[in-house]
């Protein structure tokens, strides 16, 4: 089942930002959150405001974990894990866990840059990070009865363990 109809959002860097800083905006182009990278964190934190500036939801990486992990909280509660699972060659693969059975799965390629996240097998979200563009921007549809926070929370893990694992490669990484 592909995502019909939802809510649109595009997730966008901001270009002179201090930190990994990104505005979400809706179908109309219109701000509705602020995420803010925490420049001190250590790409560990992001935290999501409304168009208030109230924090509404963060991500954040647990620091001691066999596997990039990162939880969301929604309105300080906890709402996911962001789990990276382990030898998937040419895919990625996270398995979102959110209370109760009802668990959810992104996967995407690496190549293509193209997720979809499947509740019980069927799609109810679709991401897709274009390259073309001087900053990273992922365009993010919703299914209709789906939290977008808990969705773009998603997103976020997504950058936040991809991010790290560039850094990870990168020559003369000592630690």
């Amino acid at each position: 089942m592909k995502v019909q109809n939802g809510l649109m959002f595009v997730i966008k860097e901001r270009f002179f930002a201090i930190g990994d800083d990104f505005d979400v905006l809706d179908e109309h182009g219109d701000k509705v959150y602020h995420v803010d990278g925490k420049v001190f964190s250590v790409r560990g934190r992001v935290v999501i405001e409304d168009a208030a500036g109230d924090e509404v939801a963060s991500v954040h990486r647990h620091l001691i974990a066999l596997r990039p992990t990162y939880e969301i909280r929604i309105g300080g509660e906890k709402a996911a894990e962001v789990r990276k699972k382990l030898f998937t060659p040419f895919r990625d693969k996270f398995t979102i866990d959110v209370p109760g059975p009802e668990d959810l799965e992104m996967k995407g390629d690496l190549l293509d840059h193209e997720y979809v996240i499947e509740q019980a097998g069927d799609e109810v979200a679709s991401v897709s990070k274009r390259w073309l563009t001087i900053r990273d921007t992922y365009a993010v549809k919703v299914a209709d009865g789906v939290d977008p926070l808990l969705i773009i929370g998603s997103v976020l893990a997504l950058d936040l363990a991809l991010d790290r694992e560039a850094k990870d490669r990168e020559p003369g990484k000592d630690d």
